[in-house]
């Protein structure tokens, strides 16, 4: 027995050295050329870049925006996209865009949102609101267009029950 593990010990660590130096020489990475990007371009994706009010904010599973910051230029037309990249479904995991005038309490206005499910949690009572999305879920797009409001900052949030805790940021229009 001592033998047999003699022999399969040498074979044993030369198979496990093959293995680390094939993984370790793998696979050389490129290093990116700045300002090129690997994503393939999209429509959206190239009017946000031509157009600083048009706006591409994703969302996900793990209830976040991916910016907690929008800046856009007063005086002009924005064009806000939502992503939502997770996978659950609206009735789960559900997200919108909602931007709030001046003043309006967000923490106040998220409780009082989670009453309206049948109105895909916007009340429909509020003069709160600037502008808001329909409520999307994983894989879902949508698009609004509104006029920016005046120079100032804005709070903006998604209102599915308890979203906003963590899924809220800043709109600021200079």
């Amino acid at each position: 027995m001592k033998n047999h593990l003699k022999m399969t010990l040498p074979k044993q660590l030369s198979i496990l050295l093959i293995a680390i130096l094939i993984t370790a020489c793998g696979g050389k990475k490129e290093d990116k050329k700045e300002g090129f990007s690997y994503e393939k371009k999209t429509e959206t994706s190239e009017k946000a870049e031509s157009n600083p009010n048009a706006i591409v904010l994703t969302s996900n599973d793990a209830m976040q925006f991916n910016k907690k910051e929008i800046v856009v230029k007063a005086g002009q037309k924005v064009t806000l996209t939502l992503k939502h990249i997770g996978k659950m479904d609206k009735q789960v995991m559900g997200h919108n865009f909602v931007l709030l005038k001046q003043g309006v309490d967000l923490n106040a206005f998220g409780n009082k949102a989670a009453a309206f499910a049948n109105n895909a949690y916007i009340p429909i009572d509020t003069e709160d609101v600037i502008a808001y999305t329909k409520l999307i879920g994983g894989g879902e797009t949508t698009v609004i267009e509104f006029d920016a409001p005046a120079t100032g900052e804005y709070e903006f949030l998604c209102s599915f029950p308890g979203h906003y805790a963590l899924m809220k940021g800043v709109f600021i229009v200079e």
